[in-house]
């Protein structure tokens, strides 16, 4: 194309963007129009994709981490040939429409993970990079790189202050993923006004010392430069970044280069006269020049063609390595290995017990050798969380093959790393801390919650047990501040075969997240000839014990850590001639999933005399315990002091579970 041809192709996306933004009458105008050159040249000149076929593995990924500029994205998904229609594009931000505010995954054909909470898309791109070098060190072969891709993004001066991002730039750069390419807008402007009024460090040293290779580009309308600056990316081991200079709004006579223009259509005006300058029909809004539109849809074609090369070297390396492809086809599809289960431990009854972290860590060891899409590790507390595969080295710039990740003490970027992980496909990940340390990934977690990424996070050291660590250390809100978030599974088992289900619940269970909460205290393995099996977990709620069949005269019902206790009230009470269920809860979203009759099964509402006990804060089980029910739970901070002293002076023991249930009879 001429330079005429490519500044009207440039025009296309950032004005087709700003009608998308100023039909809406909301939206963000400034990205767009200012970073359509770097878009672009990445779609047009760079990214391998076939907007046939959104899923092909081999695909580069696109993130757009500042998902606030969504039209941009959306723009180029209709221009290149997605399943994204013009009519999508004047649905912009509208109930019930392909084109949401910011983008979200599996809503929108091409969006390759949800983004718009700032950071969020950086870090998930560092998974996406992960990902691909861990497939391709466990896959390709000479001759045959089945797994060859690039992982690219649009960040912004928002994404590089947020704290999400130096960790995940921190991590990436120590793991030397080399395809991984960033281009920062750098535009210069908050919404508050200039960038130097809160953001004047130099990110280019900062980069180089989390060792990115770092490039410039002086015009960030200059697809010429941007091109050049991303093959010479390509040709670096390290990830990269890219310092592009561009202006906010570019175009527009008067809002350009302003705050005013960062979350806000341009206005009628503005917009005619910026469409004027350039001699741009004013009328009518979304208007694509036939040959602009051709010229974009030929990426159709370079992409099926990109595709179908692909193919017939897979088939080759499908009649070469029959196993390893048949692996690969597993595990991108999801399915898990045939009888998978049958390597999760049965635990045997004992009073002494396990940590339920001891008993996550030996499902974890016994189960890896049969899920080797299991990957995953910890914020830099593997001894204390038992996440470690004690037979799989470390993941690696050395060993890429190895699947246990050192996170390093970077909780906030690692549950949207793991999230990246999820949505790239072939793994089922894990990230885990502990309980208390989850406020630090609630973004991430409620990202992968909204979008149904079904990642594990294993969160240990569940409650004031955790003794002499004091209150800062002791979750007292977190258990129930989890379970508000929608769609969100919180799985806290009483017992080691309760966590051998929950386990087998989250590895079967790949539509959602699933928070495991375990106890740092040993827990008595409940004696299942005694006690109903522990598959009643997947139920949310059971019947662990009763003294006879039929309605009894008192309920009590724990989780976690409280289960034992319940259960050794319920057996005090039962001497004391009380007819007693004790129910296990481990799950309240799983329990409000079941039919009616079975949760009016477990909890009869005839039977009024009911007991919560967790160690952890009350709301909420009202709900379940009714009126003239008690909790017994901490709706305070904890103490410092050994843990077992810390319980029993917050009231949980036998002789006061069993007092305060005989009030109410």
């Amino acid at each position: 194309m001429t330079n005429i041809d490519l500044e009207k192709a440039l025009n296309t996306i950032r004005f087709l963007s700003a009608d998308g933004v100023q039909k809406a009458n909301s939206g963000h105008t400034g990205l767009p129009m200012g970073a359509a050159a770097l878009a672009y040249t990445l779609f047009m000149r760079h990214m391998k994709y076939n907007p046939s076929d959104p899923s092909w593995s081999n695909r580069d990924r696109f993130v757009l981490s500042g998902g606030h500029g969504s039209m941009l994205l959306y723009s180029m998904l209709y221009l290149t040939g997605y399943d994204v229609s013009m009519e999508d594009l004047k649905q912009f931000r509208q109930w019930g429409s392909k084109t949401p505010g910011h983008p979200e995954w599996r809503h929108t054909p091409g969006v390759e993970t949800t983004t718009g909470p700032l950071g969020q898309g950086f870090a998930s791109g560092v998974g996406m990079a992960i990902a691909e070098h861990h497939l391709a060190a466990i896959f390709n072969k000479p001759g045959y790189e089945i797994v060859d891709h690039y992982t690219f993004g649009i960040v912004t001066d928002g994404d590089l202050m947020e704290g999400i991002s130096s960790e995940a730039a921190s991590l990436a750069g120590h793991l030397k993923l080399g395809k991984l390419i960033y281009l920062y807008d750098d535009n210069k402007i908050t919404i508050e006004g200039s960038t130097s009024i809160a953001f004047t460090e130099d990110v280019a040293k900062r980069f180089e010392a989390y060792g990115w290779h770092v490039l410039r580009v002086a015009d960030g309308n200059d697809v010429d430069a941007i091109d050049a600056a991303v093959e010479e990316a390509k040709k670096d081991p390290r990830p990269s970044i890219i310092l592009c200079r561009t202006t906010i709004g570019y175009g527009l006579p008067t809002k350009a280069n302003t705050p005013g223009i960062h979350g806000s259509p341009a206005g009628k005006e503005e917009l005619a006269k910026a469409k004027e300058n350039v001699g741009w029909p004013v009328e009518p809004m979304f208007y694509v020049p036939e040959e602009i539109l051709a010229h974009f849809r030929t990426r159709q074609d370079a992409g099926k063609k990109a595709q179908e090369k692909w193919v017939n070297s897979y088939n080759s390396y499908k009649a070469a390595y029959p196993e390893l492809a048949a692996e690969f086809e597993r595990r991108l599809s999801g399915e898990l290995p045939k009888g998978w289960d049958k390597a999760l431990p049965v635990f045997p009854a004992s009073e002494k017990g396990l940590a339920a972290r001891e008993a996550s860590g030996k499902v974890i060891n016994a189960i890896c050798a049969v899920l080797p899409e299991l990957f995953g590790g910890s914020a830099d507390l593997a001894s204390s969380v038992k996440t470690w595969m004690d037979k799989v080295p470390a993941f690696s710039p050395e060993t890429p093959e190895g699947r246990n990740v050192h996170f390093g003490v970077r909780e906030i970027s690692m549950g949207a790393i793991g999230n990246g992980l999820l949505v790239h496909g072939g793994f089922i990940p894990y990230v885990a801390t502990f309980l208390v340390f989850s406020d630090y990934a609630r973004a991430s977690l409620r990202v992968a919650a909204l979008s149904k990424m079904g990642v594990i996070w294993v969160l240990t050291h569940d409650s004031i047990a955790v003794g002499e660590d004091g209150p800062t250390h002791q979750p007292v809100e977190q258990l129930m501040s989890l379970r508000l978030i929608p769609d969100l599974v919180v799985l806290r088992p009483g017992d080691a075969n309760e966590v051998s289900e929950s386990w087998k619940y989250a590895i079967e269970h790949r539509d959602r997240p699933v928070a495991l909460i375990l106890s740092r205290q040993n827990l008595p393995t409940l004696d299942r000839k005694v006690c109903n099996p522990a598959k009643g977990v997947a139920r949310g709620a059971y019947i662990l014990y009763e003294t006879e069949a039929g309605i009894p005269d008192i309920i009590l019902m724990a989780t976690g850590s409280e289960l034992s206790l319940a259960f050794d009230a319920g057996k005090k009470l039962e001497k004391q001639g009380r007819k007693v269920r004790v129910v296990s809860f481990p799950s309240w979203e799983l329990f409000e999933k079941q039919p009616r009759k079975y949760q009016q099964s477990v909890l009869p509402p005839e039977v009024k005399r009911r007991v919560s006990i967790e160690a952890g804060v009350t709301t909420g089980w009202q709900k379940y315990v009714g009126s003239e029910g008690i909790e017994i739970g901490i709706d305070q901070f904890g103490k410092c002091g050994p843990g077992e002293v810390v319980l029993e002076k917050f009231g949980f023991t036998v002789d006061n579970v069993v007092k305060l249930a005989r009030k109410l009879f």
